[in-house]
């Protein structure tokens, strides 16, 4: 079941570049390395909003539990190392932003939507790792015991940590080349880049399968003999567990236990997972082939 819906996301990725053949060729594609001569004009505007995107993300969390319960700490730790990684969803909130130059000074101004991850956007996550560097821990553990606002957590991250906010920018050269404008994603396109991050590190994924254009434009996503097969690892997988524990040396019950458990209640996660993103994927795709025949109509007309 993991290694189809896997293969799906694949197949409906590649899908998109085949049913849109002119951005994937002939055109020039913007520079997308970081330029780290800008982080110096913006790394305090960068780590304020690294903080504001820390308190937000617990605090959304927060509101998702009973009144008396918190956040549990592992899960800030969570937010903590991902904010600063354009792979993780912790991060989208760079996907943002448009650096904009105005006087001597470089701004970080907020979007409606996302757009396209070029150099400006590595640019802010350079800026985001250097600033946060090896304190994220530091800073779940701040959050997770002070409950802070927003301007107590800026002052102990940008201030006390890092120093980020420490003095004020120095004045942007001149001659300074300006950066690329802003261009906004296609929903479609953002949606999908979701989904495949949201499946990144899943079981399965190491497995995918290359599909050829005939198989994409039938929907043919996998066979049923795939689905079997995986069924029979998972009905084997703890008894095998219990072998392999067995013969390093024959452990407690109990805890062979505990990891069957662990190992069934981890299955159960990925399945719901799998099925939510599968729908997605298939809604995405289902939206591809309108269009695809929607273009192909106005072609013969």
């Amino acid at each position: 079941m993991a290694r189809r819906a896997v293969a799906l996301l694949l197949a409906v990725a590649l899908a998109a570049v085949l049913l849109h053949p002119a951005a994937a060729a002939g055109q020039k594609k913007p520079a997308t390395a970081a330029r780290r001569e800008d982080i110096p004009y913006i790394r305090c505007q960068v780590c304020e909003r690294i903080a504001r995107e820390i308190s937000a993300q617990v605090a959304k969390k927060q509101q998702a539990l009973p009144p008396s319960k918190k956040v549990p700490e592992i899960e800030i730790i969570e937010i903590a190392e991902n904010v600063c990684n354009l792979k993780k969803q912790e991060a989208d909130w760079m996907l943002r932003i448009d650096i904009v130059e105005k006087g001597d000074k470089l701004e970080l101004v907020e979007q409606d939507e996302e757009g396209h991850c070029n150099a400006e956007c590595k640019t802010i996550e350079r800026a985001c790792q250097e600033v946060i560097g090896y304190a994220d821990t530091d800073v779940a553990e701040f959050v997770y015991k002070n409950n802070p606002s927003v301007d107590q957590l800026m002052k102990f991250l940008c201030k006390d940590l890092s120093e980020a906010c420490a003095k004020d920018p120095p004045p942007v050269p001149k001659d300074r080349v300006p950066g690329e404008p802003f261009a906004a994603k296609p929903s479609k396109d953002a949606e999908m880049e979701k989904i495949l991050r949201s499946m990144e590190g899943m079981p399965g994924a190491p497995n995918m399968k290359m599909y050829s254009r005939d198989d994409l434009m039938k929907n043919n996503f996998g066979a049923e003999d795939d689905e079997e097969d995986d069924e029979d690892e998972e009905d084997n997988f703890p008894k095998n567990l219990g072998k392999v524990l067995k013969d390093k040396g024959s452990p407690k019950k109990d805890l062979k236990e505990q990891v069957v458990q662990q190992v069934k209640d981890a299955g159960k996660k990925l399945k719901g997972h799998v099925s939510k993103v599968s729908k997605m994927a298939k809604k995405w795709w289902q939206g591809m082939k309108k269009s695809a025949k929607s273009g192909k109509g106005k072609t013969e007309l």
